[in-house]
């Protein structure tokens, strides 16, 4: 009677300690701060080109056809825009930092932003080419906004966004939410910067991850999902799943000592 008492606590330990919590499973939950404190976000940091980013400008005037000459592709300006287009069309950041605009020549853009980019060019098409009153405009954006996500997520890989801002939770959102492997609670955001990278480490399950500077994302971060231990002893995440597994390895036992004693 003791021996199967023993076997029982120990299986029902086992039992408990497979199963994932509901609450690894919720994302931003209120972890002992007082309900009526208003958690706000950090202020996002603008983003700093980088080599290899793929920028889109748009260069116009109050008579197109004057800066016809500048724009590299009408293609730019057409509604459906694909990934594709914008590598073939778009203006690549080269390794010194440079890109190369029609006209202009080249304009290095490495560690500004895109409005301060943006202000370049206008300064040099109205200083080089253009007077006031030709109403030059010009619009500076990123290709696209790319991170890539891996690990324990539906959908893993490069993903391409086309918007100005990103957060953690909707570049999660969009890869198919991170599977009930996976561990909510410390998830990695490698960012790189033209000095060198640095890893974040954000909880996802705190609502105060949103305090992070992680939480909103810069264009190429690298997000990675680790898998909790339950998915590593192969037990089961779910109760269900854990009995099923404990089950059929006492049953396994137990065919083993009787055909031993045979």
């Amino acid at each position: 009677m003791k021996n199967s008492k023993i076997h029982f606590i120990f299986l029902f330990s086992i039992l408990f300690a497979s199963c994932v919590p509901t609450k690894d499973l919720i994302y931003l939950q209120d972890k002992g701060n007082p309900k009526n404190e208003v958690v706000t976000s950090l202020n996002q940091k603008p983003y700093r080109l980088q080599t290899n980013d793929i920028l889109s400008i748009s260069i116009k005037a109050i008579d197109p056809k004057l800066v016809e000459i500048f724009n590299a592709s009408t293609i730019q300006n057409s509604v459906n825009i694909s990934a594709e287009s914008n590598y073939f069309n778009g203006y690549s950041v080269d390794d010194h930092g440079n890109i190369r605009l029609p006209i202009l020549g080249e304009v290095n853009v490495l560690g500004y932003t895109t409005e301060e980019v943006r202000i370049t060019i206008e300064k040099m098409l109205n200083e080089k080419y253009f007077k006031t009153e030709a109403g030059i405009f010009v619009v500076v954006k990123l290709a696209g906004f790319r991170y890539t996500i891996n690990g324990e997520v539906r959908s893993t890989g490069t993903k391409i966004i086309y918007q100005d801002k990103l957060n953690i939770m909707e570049a999660i959102a969009n890869s198919g939410d991170i599977s009930v492997e996976g561990d909510r609670k410390d998830v990695k955001v490698i960012r790189t910067y033209p000095q060198g990278s640095e890893t974040f480490s954000i909880d996802l399950t705190d609502k105060n991850a949103v305090n992070s500077e992680a939480f909103y994302l810069q264009p190429n971060d690298y997000i990675y999902v680790k898998p909790l231990k339950q998915k590593s002893w192969g037990t089961g995440t779910t109760g269900i799943q854990s009995l099923t597994t404990i089950v059929t390895v006492l049953s396994l036992f137990t065919t083993t000592l009787l055909l031993i004693r045979l």
